[in-house]
């Protein structure tokens, strides 16, 4: 059984989102047209950014508890990993903006990411030699500042309230993958590519890393929401 645990800690990060989804007040199906297209371009980076630290040794996974399957050089359940997690967390989003009607970080949204992403800069610029570190805190700290200088998204203060909802699953999902609950590590990391700072077993730098994963993918499924909007607007 030991084989199916990442696989297991997948298909549960995703059992009660996508039941939940199909609620008649939510249609959350709906909105599956816009959803799979964003996890594919959201892959589109990440996957080579996964398999190129695979590479490096930044990160890695432990034979024992995967199915061996591998895509490249990566365990199918890490590919399903960037589809599961985005799903359950994009349905948060999708259900908060049903049930909390005010927008509680749209005010100041754009000023917090800036300061969020000046700090995300200089610990990347601080620690250039760490790979983990750098790559992560950087990309992040760029895209963010960019979406808040540039396109001021109308929806990024809903991201800020749907990424703070969503860090207790993901503390417990991190946590099974990086050994809270379990005698091995299902993914381990090089400690001298990164802080070197946990939470618990997990490394600071998965935090920004989901953040980043999470808002990619939320941009792009609003994107491709607006487009469709506009395209039916036009007809």
């Amino acid at each position: 059984m030991d084989h199916y645990l990442y696989l297991f800690i997948n298909l549960g990060s995703i059992a009660i989102p996508l039941i939940a989804g199909f609620d008649k007040r939510l249609q959350f199906e709906k909105q599956w047209r816009f959803l799979f297209p964003s996890f594919f371009l959201t892959m589109l980076v990440f996957i080579p950014w996964d398999m190129i630290k695979t590479n490096l040794g930044v990160w890695g996974f432990n034979p024992r508890y995967l199915l061996g399957v591998y895509v490249g050089n990566l365990p199918i359940e890490e590919w399903l990993f960037f589809i599961t997690v985005p799903y359950a967390c994009i349905f948060t989003y999708h259900s908060l903006n049903h049930l909390v009607k005010k927008d509680l970080f749209g005010s100041y949204s754009n000023q917090l990411a800036v300061l969020l992403a000046s700090l995300l800069l200089l610990v990347g610029l601080m620690n250039l030699g760490r790979l983990y570190t750098s790559i992560t805190f950087l990309s992040t700290g760029i895209f963010l500042l960019v979406l808040a200088l540039k396109f001021k998204p109308s929806f990024l203060g809903r991201f800020f309230l749907m990424y703070m909802v969503t860090l207790l699953p993901f503390f417990l999902v991190d946590g099974m993958l990086t050994g809270s609950f379990i005698p091995e590590e299902v993914v381990f990391y090089d400690n001298s590519q990164n802080l070197g700072v946990r939470i618990g077993t997990i490394p600071i730098e998965d935090m920004v890393y989901s953040f980043l994963l999470l808002l990619m993918s939320l941009c792009w499924y609003e994107w491709l929401q607006s487009r469709y909007k506009q395209k039916v607007s036009n007809q």
